[in-house]
Order: C-alpha cells, then sequence, then structure tokens
C-alpha cells in the first residue's frame, strides 16, 4: 500500500506540519546534572530529525519536584530555558517544529532525586511499584525501586497547576512551537486520572469528574497563558502503564475527559496506545467515538507501521502518527518511509543515558 498520505501537511493548532510522520516522545536521560540542563549533544540529536513533521521532545519537567530520573531535563530555570532556545533554533533552522512534552512524574520518583530527599507526591499514598533510573559514580543509569509517596494536600494542587502554566511561558520563551501536557503513562496527571492510584475523596477524586479535574485545570492555565492552539496533550486512557490502569469505566471515562478537552478546542489530541507495550489494539469502535468527541488533529502512537497509519488516516480515524524507537534509530525516518529504505537496527543499550554513541551515529541515507 502506499503511504501517500503520509507525506501532506497537516495544520496543528498554530502551525503546519510538512508531514504527518511525527516523533514521539523519547526519554534519553542525557542532561547535565546537577542542573537538568539540556546539552549541544541534544541539540544536535533534535537538529538530526528535524525533518520530522513535528517533534515532540523528551519529557521535560515542570519543576524540581517534577523530577522523577536522572538526566532527564527541565524547563524551570534559566539555564535551561537557554539551553533549550539553542535546541529550537537548530530544529528551525532546518525547516522543522518542536513542542516540549511537559510532566509531573509524580510517585515514579526516588527520595534522592526530590529537593532535601524528601517524598514523592501523588494523588495517593501508594507506591508506583516500579522501578525509574539514577545515576551510578560513574554516571551510568541505574535502575532503582520508586519511593513511597506522600499524597499531596488539596491546597497544594492549584501550585502544580501554576508550575504547569510557568513552564508553558518558559517554552514560549525558549521558543517551542506547542506544547504537550504528559497525562499518560502512570505520570502525575494519569495518576489523578486513574481511580487506582487516586483513592481521594475531596474534589480530585472520586468521580470521573473530579478525577480528571486537575488535567482540565491545567490545560485551561495553558490556554489562558499561550492559547488553545499552542496546547496539545497525552493520553493512555486504554489499558495498563506501570502499574496505573484507567478503571472498570475506561473508555467512557476517556470519553468524558476527550470531549471536554475537544470543547476547549486545544492544537491536538495524541493518543499512546496500549499495543506498544503488549496491550490490546484500540477497535474501531473506540476510534469512532474517539473522533466523535475530538475534531482537531488526533496522533495515534503504539505498535503502528506506515501502513496501518496510512489506513487510519484514510478512514479519518487519526490524522498523524508519531513514532518513537523507529526515530531513535533513524534520524531520516520520513525519507526512509517515503523511498520505501530499510530501516537502522535499533540499540536498545544506549537507549537510556551515555552519549553520542546510539544517539547521534546513526546513519542516513
Amino acid at each position: 500500500m502506499s503511504s501517500e498520505k503520509l507525506f501532506t501537511p497537516l495544520k496543528v493548532g498554530a502551525i503546519t506540519a510538512a508531514n504527518r510522520v511525527f516523533m514521539a516522545p523519547l526519554t534519553r536521560l542525557r542532561s547535565i546534572e546537577p542542573g537538568d540542563i539540556p546539552t549541544p549533544l541534544m541539540a544536535e540529536y533534535y537538529r538530526q530529525r528535524a525533518s520530522a513533521g513535528l517533534i515532540i521532545s523528551e519529557a521535560t519537567q515542570i519543576s524540581a519536584q517534577a523530577k522523577g530520573y536522572a538526566g532527564a531535563p527541565g524547563l524551570h530555570s534559566d539555564a535551561q530555558i537557554a539551553a533549550w532556545k539553542s535546541i529550537t533554533h537548530g530544529v528551525h533552522a532546518q525547516g522543522g517544529h518542536i513542542a516540549v512534552q511537559l510532566w509531573h512524574t509524580g510517585r515514579i520518583s526516588h527520595t534522592s532525586l526530590q529537593p532535601g530527599g524528601q517524598a514523592p507526591v501523588a494523588p495517593s499514598a501508594i507506591n508506583a511499584g516500579t522501578r525509574t533510573s539514577l545515576r551510578d559514580e560513574n554516571g551510568q543509569a541505574i535502575r532503582v525501586e520508586t519511593s513511597t509517596p506522600r499524597a499531596l494536600d488539596a491546597d497544594e494542587i492549584p501550585g502544580i497547576v501554576n508550575d504547569f502554566r510557568q513552564a508553558i511561558a518558559n517554552a514560549r520563551e525558549a521558543g517551542f512551537d506547542l506544547v504537550e501536557l504528559h497525562a499518560a503513562h502512570g505520570y502525575l496527571l494519569h495518576q489523578f486520572l486513574s481511580p487506582s492510584s487516586n483513592h481521594r475523596t475531596d474534589q480530585y477524586g472520586g468521580s470521573v469528574e473530579n478525577r480528571a479535574r486537575l488535567v482540565l485545570d491545567v490545560v485551561d492555565a495553558g490556554i489562558a497563558e499561550w492559547g488553545a492552539d499552542r496546547i496539545g496533550i497525552r493520553l493512555s486512557p486504554v489499558g495498563t502503564f506501570q502499574n496505573v490502569d484507567n478503571g472498570p469505566n475506561e473508555e467512557a471515562d476517556a470519553l468524558y475527559l476527550i470531549k471536554e478537552l475537544g470543547k476547549r478546542g486545544i492544537a491536538y489530541l495524541h493518543m499512546s496506545e496500549p499495543d506498544w507495550a503488549g496491550g490490546t489494539p484500540y477497535t474501531e469502535v473506540f476510534r469512532k467515538k474517539v473522533r466523535t468527541c475530538f475534531h482537531g488533529p488526533i496522533i495515534g502512537a503504539g505498535a503502528y507501521t506506515a501502513e496501518k497509519a496510512e489506513v487510519l488516516i484514510e478512514k479519518g480515524l487519526i490524522d498523524a502518527v508519531a513514532f518513537g524507537r523507529d526515530y531513535i534509530a533513524n534520524p531520516d525516518l520520513v525519507a526512509r518511509l517515503q523511498h520505501k529504505a530499510k530501516l537502522n537496527p535499533q540499540r536498545p543499550e544506549s537507549f537510556y543515558g551515555g552519549g553520542a554513541e546510539g544517539y547521534t551515529d546513526y546513519p542516513t541515507l
């Protein structure tokens, strides 16, 4: 099957992407510590991939408290903003567009990463039961068990909303084209959405409306700061990610939130599908319901091929596809797909941490 629609332009909020082959956010853990500052090597990595219709950056913390992985970058200090400016400039110089994905990791963190060695925060004091990454004495990534979080007080939550708002303002200053709010994969916003990780009995817990309150408050703050056409969001509303499921009514809960997002006219909806992690693919019935609730651009991500993306674009069920690991190994993925060229083999041992090897040294056509 031809993949012609993948290579046509798409209006995404305030920008027009040159093609529909987007680069998914990919945690690579190569920032400078202390400071969580992006590096010139990271600038080269993103510059190499600027032919993507839209690059969505690796997840980037909104505050010191938001940190959950050693080596992940931030966007809350002057030094971080300055470093990101060089990255966005490099992408723009190649004719590309770049969004920053903003996150708070919540309970997927470790006391050694938190200000003052404090416990991470979450909607409820429930251990994630998973692992995160620290660095050893040689700067290499090591996996450790997450620390048990403390439950956020209700009066702390507006401060987190404001941290997101400030990070969005910082993204604008740093030269990003768009922002993507990370409300997927078991991190803080997803933790609030899920009844498995959110056992609160206040205005942020219980009903789907209450569990979605924080996400929608963050979206509204972002719209007020920079406009709806600059704000995208990533959801993983079906399946289980890092021990966060989506409850017994996952599809109905998802459609409530997606309808609310649709009312706000945001730039895009990025759906992380569970089949990339061994879960069940979305049904066409669910995809059609999502499209009914959200009329803006929908980005699909998961176990995608160019052919699968083309079929779903043709059916009007998605508008673009975000590739992850294929972009790690193929900086020129757009050209390779367009010319039906062979893809480079991936090197998983260099996915997290390290230097140029397995990062900026993959060959192009």
